[in-house]
């Protein structure tokens, strides 16, 4: 069990370093699947996962200045307030129960499909027009602390959103965004609210630290080594495959 868990973790870094698609649309569906993990310990491992994983991507872009900091607060200033009151419900409620479990599931499986739909139509939605006055601006902001408020109630139930689906949503807020500065504000974004939530699951109990570490040992040479074969594999192919996979994935969570 002990190598499954580390394979499982290496082929979803590997996906993950090839794809920049999250870990959490991979990762969380695979351990309550593949190995019975209940959806809330599923869930609050693999926000703990993300979070590490996710820093040193942060480091990486922060070095090559492809950061937006400016988008990074605004979405941040809805996505962890948020969390922190999904939290403060989900500790008045027993996680464990089968009705909990059971809309943790249903609900996973909504993020999966909409992280699906992200992947198809991501480069679709940089190409919608906008108009570059005062009040666009200002809808824009509201628009970006708003979607930053349902990532972090989504995130914070299902480890699903903060990769694809914040990706998607930023190139069509910000069409003049670039692909690499995109992508680095998403995870430098993710890693906070990843912390956070992660942070307040296992407060929960609902964290399991070993199944945490066999998944880091796997998870952090397939990143690499799926970053370094990103450049040789044609992404235009995986990505509609990848997306195909998490709609099935997501209609058998719904039914």
């Amino acid at each position: 069990m002990d190598v499954g868990f580390i394979v499982s973790g290496f082929g979803v870094g590997l996906l993950v370093g090839i794809t920049g698609v999250g870990g959490g649309a991979l990762m969380t569906p695979l351990l309550i699947f593949g190995f019975g993990i209940t959806p809330a310990v599923a869930v609050g491992t693999d926000l703990v996962f993300a979070a590490i994983t996710k820093a040193s991507g942060v480091l990486t872009h922060a070095r090559q200045l492809t950061v937006d900091w400016r988008i990074v607060r605004r979405l941040a200033s809805g996505s962890v307030p948020a969390a922190l009151l999904t939290l403060a419900v989900l500790g008045e409620v027993d996680t464990h129960s089968a009705e909990a479990q059971g809309f943790i599931t249903t609900l996973l499986g909504v993020a999966l499909m909409l992280t699906a739909a992200a992947l198809l139509w991501r480069s679709h939605l940089s190409k919608v027009p906008h108009t570059d006055d005062a009040v666009e601006r200002q809808r824009v902001a509201l628009t970006t602390v708003a979607t930053g408020v349902v990532l972090g109630v989504l995130v914070t139930l299902t480890s699903v959103g903060a990769g694809a689906m914040g990706a998607a949503v930023l190139f069509w807020l910000y069409p003049r965004l670039s692909a690499v500065r995109g992508v680095g504000t998403d995870i430098a974004h993710a890693v906070p609210l990843t912390a956070v939530a992660g942070l307040g699951h296992w407060h929960m109990g609902a964290v399991d630290t070993g199944l945490l570490l066999m998944l880091l040992v796997g998870s952090l040479p397939g990143i690499y080594l799926g970053s370094r074969l990103s450049k040789k594999i044609p992404e235009r192919w995986l990505r509609p495959a990848l997306a195909t996979l998490l709609l099935m994935i997501g209609f058998r969570m719904v039914a």
